[in-house]
């Protein structure tokens, strides 16, 4: 690269950086509000989903923090630390085991005690509220990872989108119990296939992050 070139683009990376400072942020407290919300509610309906969906919003804020952690040396330098990248990386890809297993050991527990929550209308309206924010929030992300090219960001936006997933099972699986109760079950066995898929993406994650040939990369730009 010429001269010119790392010069006209330091500024643009630059400004991607505190993009991505500022999404992570908004990560932070949408989903401490959110996990809050879901928990309070789930206490109250005794709804072992929403309970679960509170504790997925607290990962997903653990992973907005590894972020926040891995761009604060980069803020205002435009510079990406390969070995804070490396490090973020591995810490969001344990992050997504810690998600599949929450939500596999959750829907395995509503399975087996027939756990059903007295309404679903508090799910509904949380799912909605977490779909009309987070969709939005994941394509945020993977611009910002596109444009930085960063394996860190890359997997953030990629346990936003975990959550959106999940969004909608709890959508879905609360629609069923307003409509038709007898599908209580329903929500509980799409859980479980989603966190084999959650839990492949983690294991992926883990094994590439600790890979002595990890360059850092998003390998999305391609």
């Amino acid at each position: 690269m010429s001269q010119q070139a790392a010069t006209a683009t330091a500024p643009t990376t630059a400004l991607w950086v505190r993009r991505a400072y500022a999404l992570a942020w908004f990560t932070v407290a949408f989903n401490l509000l959110e996990a809050l919300v879901a928990i309070l509610f789930g206490l109250e309906d005794g709804s072992l989903t929403l309970l679960g969906f509170g504790v997925d919003s607290l990962i997903e804020v653990a992973s907005a923090g590894l972020v926040l952690w891995r761009l604060h040396a980069d803020l205002g330098e435009g510079q990406l630390s390969r070995q804070r990248e490396q490090r973020a990386t591995l810490g969001i890809g344990v992050l997504f085991l810690l998600l599949a297993s929450g939500a596999a050991v959750g829907a395995a527990v509503r399975l087996w005690s027939n756990a059903q929550p007295a309404t679903g209308t508090a799910g509904l309206v949380v799912a909605s509220v977490s779909l009309s924010f987070m969709f939005a929030l994941w394509w945020g992300k993977r611009k910002a990872a596109l444009a930085l090219d960063s394996s860190t960001l890359e997997k953030d936006a990629a346990c936003s989108m975990a959550c959106i997933h999940l969004s909608v099972v709890l959508l879905i699986g609360s629609g069923l119990m307003v409509v038709a109760p007898s599908f209580w079950w329903v929500d509980a066995v799409a859980a479980l296939c989603l966190s084999v898929l959650i839990g492949r993406e983690g294991y992926m994650t883990v094994k590439a992050a600790r890979s002595p040939s990890f360059a850092g990369g998003c390998g999305c730009t391609g």
